[in-house]
This record gives structure tokens, C-alpha cells and sequence, in this order.
């Protein structure tokens, strides 16, 4: 059984999401469907830069995060040139790792040519949907996870690992990896629900 917590106003959420910036972030948008490729590549990117470190260092750095990579439009960043990396790698706001910096603008070229062959990030992400949920935040990888790390790496994205993939797949609603006891996860599944059938036919 995942471990929760019930906090102060009663509220009983997963356990990792006790305490601010967390609770907020659990409670609006963890495991909610994204919207649009840039929100998907945004989140892609966030959870590359958080390989290795908290989400916590990731949440509180976000806004930093955004100004520093232009929203995270792709059209935008995909277009960074070696003084962006320069401009990035003193930006003490940001997580200042080169190969992470570069892997973030390689793989906004990379969206582009995956949005033009395949309509767009969210109908293809969609596409690692599990036929079934193992029990919640019983795994930190998946079979799908593991397919869509190779299938990315295959058209030359990086920073896109099993982990970092299932990852992404639980922050975007893909996966329900909220705790059964969880009061959020209900609002989860409605919105999953609603979301499912507009991007598993390709619609950002």
C-alpha cells in the first residue's frame, strides 16, 4: 500500500507531498493531462534536470527554470545558439549542468521533427498509456517507460532514461501513480478520462 498523509486541513494526500512546495504541486497538477507540446516538453525537460537531485530543488527553481528557457516554447528554444549556453551556464537561478543545458536545446530540434511526423507530443506520449496501472508508487520504471526511452533515444533525444520517462509519465496523467488512499486521485482519473480520447487521437 502506498504511504500518505493527512495534514493539518485534513486532507489526506501521498506521502511526498506533506509540506509546500509539494502539497501544492501534488494537489494542482501532479498526474493531471498536460496540455499542448510545449507543456510536454517542458516536462520532459524539468524531469531531465531533475536526474540526480530533488524535485524540490526542480519546484523551486521552476519560474527561473521558464524565464531562462523562454517559456519552454520549443520553437524558441530550439533555436538557442552558443551564447544562449553561455547566457544559461551563469544563470545561478537555474540548475547550471552543460549536458543537461544541451540536452534540453537538442531535444527541442528533436520535438520539432517528432511533432512534424507524428502531429504532436501529447498523441504521441499518450501512446505509453499502460493497458493496466500496477499498484501506485510501487515502480520507478515501466515497460512502457523503458519503450518510449529507447523509442526517444532512437530519434536522438537525451536525458530521457526509463526512470526519467516514467517519471514524466506519472507527472503527466499518463499514468495514476497517485496513492489509492489519495484524495486527488479521483480528480485524476475524471480529468484522465476527459483527456484520453482528444489526445489518443493526436490533438494537443
Amino acid at each position: 500500500m502506498s504511504f500518505v498523509t493527512t495534514g493539518d486541513d485534513g486532507v489526506t494526500r501521498c506521502g511526498w507531498a506533506a509540506v509546500e512546495p509539494e502539497t501544492t504541486y501534488h494537489d494542482d497538477e501532479w498526474g493531471f493531462p498536460l496540455e499542448g507540446d510545449d507543456a510536454f516538453f517542458e516536462r520532459v525537460a524539468l524531469e531531465g534536470f531533475q536526474s540526480g537531485l530533488s524535485w524540490r530543488t526542480i519546484l523551486t527553481k521552476r519560474e527561473n527554470f521558464r524565464a531562462a528557457f523562454a517559456g519552454f516554447s520549443i520553437e524558441k528554444v530550439a533555436r538557442f545558439t552558443d551564447a544562449d549556453v553561455a547566457r544559461l551556464l551563469a544563470d545561478a537561478g537555474i540548475v547550471r549542468h552543460r549536458g543537461k543545458i544541451d540536452a534540453t536545446i537538442n531535444n527541442a530540434r528533436r520535438a520539432e521533427e517528432l511533432i512534424e511526423s507524428e502531429g504532436s507530443l501529447p498523441g504521441f506520449f499518450w501512446r505509453y498509456e499502460a493497458d493496466a496501472e500496477a499498484e501506485p508508487q510501487s515502480q520507478t520504471t515501466s515497460a512502457e517507460s523503458i519503450a518510449l526511452s529507447k523509442e526517444l533515444k532512437k530519434r536522438g533525444w537525451k536525458f530521457v532514461g526509463p526512470t526519467t520517462m516514467f517519471a514524466l509519465l506519472q507527472a503527466s496523467g499518463i499514468v495514476n501513480d497517485h496513492a489509492l488512499e489519495c484524495v486527488t486521485r479521483e480528480r485524476v482519473a475524471m480529468a484522465r478520462a476527459a483527456a484520453r480520447p482528444t489526445v489518443s487521437r493526436g490533438g494537443a
